[in-house]
């Protein structure tokens, strides 16, 4: 499971490192663009296998790529 956020989007900080530290074993990773722009300048986004999640804050964002990751890993 990759999981991306674009180095300019506001909020990726602290949901980036909460989900190192509880996901070690996924592949996290900032790059320099996710090319997402429009949602990327608007809100905090991030993409779950190129599929583009967003929310209104940090912890939004956090909590639905938490779900994500649970749905994905119990389909596998």
């Amino acid at each position: 499971m990759k999981i991306r956020f674009c180095e300019h989007n506001k909020g990726k900080g602290k949901v980036y490192r909460r989900l190192k530290e509880e996901f070690p074993d996924l592949n996290i990773k900032i790059k320099e663009c996710v090319k997402q722009c429009s949602a990327c300048r608007e809100m905090p986004m991030a993409t779950v296998d190129k599929e583009k999640i967003t929310a209104r804050d940090g912890d939004g964002l956090y909590d639905k790529i938490v779900a994500t990751i649970r749905e994905k890993l119990t389909k596998e």
